[in-house]
């Protein structure tokens, strides 16, 4: 009898919203919801490695975001340095891997060190694999891979005709990476907010009332529960996919009893 594994996520991403309106209807000053809200990516971390996700895309800041107030911008961008300092340490321990996507070089210098200095050192690390969006945009991704296909067809390194789903998916920021299964937007909102537009074809969403500083490891089970019960055909009928599960699983499973007889 062959028993299938548990539908959990491979890949889940995150649109982190709510940090200002937390602190508002406290009366506090908005940055005091983006320091709550770092808070919570440490515990949301630590409990999708729990949970057996292996990677982890995180919506930190997105290329609207520049058009917030300075004196926020700044905020932010000191928070995202010292959580990065801070965070190593346990980064490293627990093997998370760190990668970031998004026009990176945009943010301020003593930023960028520590984004690239934390890639570096963890860039051979087997665990999760935890991606910052960081002066991210999906429509501007989507324009500069256009860009870059239409300069190489126009250099004749590339032809018309072979431009496919898999040469525009490799001029993306996120090359290398698998798509996300599963898409989470704190806050109430229930829109996407431009956030990994191809990517997301065909993720399933999941909205929740919940602002980001209050989103606790009992959320994001509940959120991978509700994914478990999603039914992914991709265009399939029922049948179809269930006989696609059946045949992976007998796979995994011949798999497993060689690996006992070697």
């Amino acid at each position: 009898m062959i028993f299938f594994s548990e539908n959990i996520p491979n890949h889940v991403a995150i649109v982190m919203d709510g940090n200002g309106r937390w602190a508002e209807k406290r009366g506090y000053p908005r940055f005091y919801g983006h320091i709550e809200g770092c808070k919570r990516v440490r515990e949301i971390i630590r409990e999708a490695d729990k949970l057996g996700i292996k990677s982890l895309t995180l919506f930190a800041f997105s290329t609207e975001n520049w058009n917030r107030p300075a004196e926020e911008i700044q905020v932010l961008m000191r928070l995202l340095s010292k959580w990065l300092i801070r965070e190593r340490k346990e980064l490293m321990a627990n093997r998370v891997c760190f990668n970031v996507i998004g026009n990176i070089m945009e943010l301020p210098q003593l930023v960028l060190q520590e984004v690239l200095k934390t890639k570096e050192l963890s860039k051979n690390n087997s665990g999760l694999k935890l991606t910052l969006a960081l002066s991210y945009g999906g429509r501007a991704e989507l324009v500069q891979a256009a860009r870059h296909l239409a300069q190489k067809v126009s250099e004749g390194r590339l032809l018309l005709e072979d431009i496919t789903e898999n040469t525009f998916i490799n001029e993306l920021f996120t090359k290398g990476m698998e798509d996300p299964d599963l898409l989470i937007r704190t806050s109430g909102e229930q829109r996407i907010s431009n956030f990994l537009l191809w990517q997301c074809a065909y993720s399933e969403l999941y909205f929740t009332p919940t602002l980001w500083p209050e989103f606790k490891p009992l959320h994001l089970q509940q959120a991978v529960e509700d994914f478990k019960n999603r039914k992914r055909r991709f265009g399939l009928t029922q049948d179809q996919v269930l006989q696609k599960q059946i045949k992976s699983s007998t796979r995994d499973f011949l798999r497993q009893e060689s690996d006992k007889m070697l």
